[in-house]
């Protein structure tokens, strides 16, 4: 594909490496934001928020969109300042970030509670005109049902906490696991009508959370230049906890095609991506997860807060009205708090297990502290939420009733959520914040209680499974909540810490706490979804453009003597997924030839203007047992032995290579087989290949990598051998032994064979090859003429960067060819005919019958988009419809 000379990334000066470049933009943002401040009045009502350029959600979408950068100077005239061009940025989300309240007989929209909302309040775009710019997806209520409290909440919350799936004959709300699939891929369905009506070219799209894991997918159905990011503000679980999910690979298929993929911790974005290893068996990388060529950006952005939200709300005189009442309410006692969901996975009940053991072990503190514990109900129709209320309460009861008194109680619980500025006042008289989730994605209250104490420097108790451990673990003392009297103990080393020690630990967590900031996060996430895109763009002028199939078809038609040069395995065999889907994975060693493949290739082989070669590195009786009743050429491991279906097998093999190395290196095959369940090796007769395809893809992959150790210095270190690494393979062969170092003999042998006169004029060369062996695209490539075509009626454009055709230039002699002197020979009782002598080598080079146009030549890689190859199929399917299409005109 043609690169833009012009772009930005060929201009001097411009940074190419993305850190380069995401330093770059910061720099430029911060300068924009200390000029608009420094010359505010200078500012006229174009640089206000406008319905045009201030937020919007979409129903469960915003829109965020940054000012231009057009701005009015002292003289009228217009200058450009350095803010970035205008972006919309849909925000798309299952729940609005506002609420409609009745109050009397009218309707008033108040601000809706969760993490989401929390963090994008932080965001200043968001906060300007949040409330006007929102619009609802509508869902049928049955719908809705099912796929809200049905797979969302019933299915998906509760796996990726940990907390595994629910029985079918247990589900309270719907019917079975596959009413609520069904369900959820239509809700998204809805969503994605919705963004594609309000998208824009240039938007960019950000889908959040575990409701919308199918959005992505839907999105790129429908406009695949869209950008598209996707956000997890829950846990994602370790692979073995998410693949007991019957829609496993579905779910991360679809968050796959998303550009880039956040999540708020590392540990979250390695259990996604060895997710997508072991159940989808891709690679995984330090980026991201590649398929194909096709990489998803994989990165970690913790989410933050409004820092200044809350330190400016403590200096309100009602939040100071409410901190003097509460600092009188609870004089001479030292205050713990609690602000929690009421739900299973904040620890409630072993939080307060836990006060009650410091009260048992610790008497001197019985009346000298107090637990404030705000449990805001959630979800109060569904039984286990009122178990646990029920559970909760109890508890609360019993250790009230055993230290309380009439004059106190040790534990002040509310089930009810509290306003803001009641909030901050609470933060602001706490001595110790007790945060003890299970499993939590951040948990953002332990960010509002640093926040909230610059005065008290309270000392925060945090739970090692809650996200906000990876960011405020140094400052704040982990716990295992799980461990009662680890918590227990952590009570009374915080009440008794030292005034010093609690000054660092709170520097730290503020210093964090401000710095890492939600405005922070939304920007760092939104210029990663860009600079991704960037990225995508260049690598996608390295992937060959997929092959225009009529035209291919077309000047097959036309040609009088074509040469057709297929792969076997990946190319006309079954397509690998549908073979793992099926289980088959025994059958899958033994490579089969698809079954409605066989007609159209009987077609070819039959008609007498065309050649078939089938070149592959399998070995012999895998070609004979597949292709033994047609009329084709067989070329087994990679062109060492060949063979007309009707005749004897010959070696193109050189004389002096040597086959000494094979018992050393099998020994090292077979000793990795025993250690790695499921990998098996194959020998050939001129080459060993151990594969790993079916064991785990981590364990194969560090296998693999310690068996490419042992080879290099132990059997192979002084020898003249290829080391050849596949997808999830390894092969060791001579060194030479290539598809396109044995294509200039198999092609004079055929020619001989035939009596072929008139010149080849279609060369199709297409195949799963491996980059060792794609030196049989660049074979060809030389045989084209040089010179520059003046006109061509049927040209078939070809892809940058490749050579073009000559209209009247004479084929070229043989550039790439094994050296005639090397005569084939055969060393060992298995293999059959050598070929003939030096003189007969001589005279049967094939590229003396080459006659190749550029528009007739199509190398073609299939399912492979990193190729040295002119054009890409993408599976088998592509090769079926070609050769079917071909198979027409015989």
């Amino acid at each position: 594909m043609p690169g833009n000379k012009y772009s930005s990334s060929n201009l001097p000066g411009t940074p190419r490496t993305r850190l380069e470049r995401l330093l770059r933009e910061r720099e430029l943002k911060r300068f924009s934001r200390d000029f608009n401040e420094g010359e505010g009045e200078l500012s006229s009502a174009q640089d206000s928020f406008s319905p045009e350029s201030s937020t919007s959600w979409l129903n469960n979408e915003e829109s965020l969109q940054p000012l231009s950068g057009a701005r009015t100077s002292h003289d009228g005239g217009a200058r450009q300042d350095f803010q970035a061009s205008k972006q919309r940025l849909l925000v798309v989300a299952n729940r609005l970030p506002v609420s409609a309240v009745k109050h009397g007989d009218s309707w008033q929209l108040e601000m809706s509670a969760g993490g989401l909302v929390s963090a994008l309040l932080g965001v200043t775009e968001f906060d300007t005109r949040l409330m006007q710019n929102c619009i609802p997806v509508f869902i049928e209520e049955e719908i809705a049902h099912q796929y809200y409290n049905g797979y969302c909440n019933n299915t998906l919350w509760p796996l990726f906490h940990y907390l595994g799936l629910p029985q079918e004959d247990h589900l309270a709300t719907t019917r079975n696991f596959k009413s609520q699939f069904e369900a959820y891929t239509k809700a998204n369905q809805c969503f994605a009508d919705v963004v594609s009506k309000h998208y824009e070219e240039g938007d960019a799209v950000w889908c959040h959370d575990y409701h919308l894991m199918f959005l992505p997918k839907y999105l790129k159905e429908r406009n695949s230049d869209m950008k598209v990011g996707w956000f997890l503000h829950t846990p994602f679980p370790s692979s073995e906890i998410h693949r007991m999910l019957p829609s496993r690979s579905e779910l991360l298929k679809s968050v796959l095609s998303a550009d880039l993929v956040g999540f708020h911790t590392y540990d979250y974005a390695r259990h996604f991506v060895s997710a997508c290893t072991r159940i989808l068996g891709l690679e995984g990388t330090p980026e991201g997860v590649e398929d194909q060529g096709k990489l998803t950006r994989v990165a970690v952005f913790p989410v933050g807060i409004d820092p200044d939200r809350f330190i400016q709300a403590l200096e309100l005189p009602q939040v100071k009205d409410i901190v003097k009442e509460l600092k009188q309410r609870f004089a001479g006692y030292k205050v713990l708090l609690g602000v929690d969901r009421l739900d299973m996975i904040k620890g409630i009940p072993q939080k307060i297990l836990a006060f009650e053991k410091f009260l048992e072990e610790n008497p001197d503190w019985r009346h000298k502290v107090v637990l404030l514990q705000i449990a805001v109900p959630t979800r109060t129709h569904v039984l286990k939420y009122k178990q646990l209320t029920s559970q909760v309460h109890e508890i609360v009861g019993r250790i009230n009733g055993r230290f309380g008194s009439f004059s106190s109680v040790p534990i002040h619980h509310l089930d009810c959520t509290l306003d803001f500025h009641t909030l901050c006042a609470i933060y602001a008289i706490t001595d110790v914040a007790l945060v003890t989730s299970l499993r939590d994605g951040m948990n953002l209250v332990s960010y509002e209680f640093v926040a909230c104490q610059a005065a008290n420097k309270g000392v925060l108790i945090l739970s090692e499974f809650a996200g906000a451990a990876q960011s405020l673990g140094a400052g704040a003392i982990l716990v295992n909540p799980w461990n009662v009297a680890e918590v227990a103990s952590s009570i009374g080393y915080a009440l008794n810490m030292s005034a010093d020690e609690r000054e660092k630990r709170h520097h730290h967590n503020f210093l964090h706490v401000t710095t890492h900031t939600s405005q922070g996060w939304a920007e760092t996430f939104v210029s990663e979804l860009n600079e991704t895109i960037v990225e995508a763009q260049l690598r996608s002028r390295q992937i060959p453009p997929p092959l225009p199939i009529e035209a291919a078809v077309d000047r097959y038609a036309c040609s009088n003597n074509r040469l057709l040069i297929l792969g076997f395995d990946a190319t006309l065999t079954e397509p690998l997924d549908a073979l793992w889907r099926k289980g088959n994975q025994i059958k899958e060693l033994k490579h089969k030839i698809r079954s409605d493949l066989r007609e159209p290739l009987r077609k070819l082989c039959d008609d007498p203007k065309t050649t078939v070669l089938v070149l592959s590195g399998s070995n012999r009786n895998a070609l004979d047992n597949n292709f033994g009743d047609f009329n084709l050429w067989l070329a087994a491991e990679n062109g060492i032995f060949l063979r007309a279906t009707m005749g004897e097998w010959m070696m193109t093999m050189p004389e002096n290579t040597s086959m000494d190395w094979v018992d050393s290196v099998k020994h090292v095959f077979e000793y990795f087989t025993q250690r790695t369940p499921r990998s098996h090796f194959e020998l050939r007769e001129t080459s060993l290949i151990w594969d790993y395809r079916y064991s785990d893809a981590e364990f194969g992959r560090l296998q693999a990598r310690d068996l490419l150790m042992h080879l290099w210095t132990g059997p192979i270190s002084n020898l003249s051998l290829d080391v050849v690494q596949g997808s999830q393979s390894i092969e060791v062969r001579s060194v030479g032994v290539t598809k396109g170092a044995a294509i200039d003999r198999i092609l004079g042998e055929i020619v001989h064979n035939k009596g072929m006169k008139e010149p080849i004029d279609y060369v199709l060369c297409m195949g799963h090859f491996l980059a060792k062996d794609e030196d049989i695209y660049s074979y060809f490539e030389l045989m084209l003429p040089s010179e520059t075509p003046t006109s061509s009626s049927s040209q078939v454009p070809t892809p940058f960067g490749t050579p073009t055709a000559g209209s009247s230039a004479a084929p070229l002699k043989k550039q790439h060819s094994l050296s005639p002197g090397k005569k084939s020979s055969f060393i060992g009782d298995s293999m059959l005919d050598p070929m003939m002598g030096a003189d007969r080598m001589s005279l049967l080079e094939g590229s003396s019958l080459i006659n190749l146009q550029a528009e007739n030549y199509f190398s073609c890689s299939v399912a492979r988009k990193r190729s040295k190859s002119r054009y890409l199929l993408r599976s088998s399917d592509e090769v079926l419809e070609l050769l079917r299409g071909m198979a027409n005109h015989c």
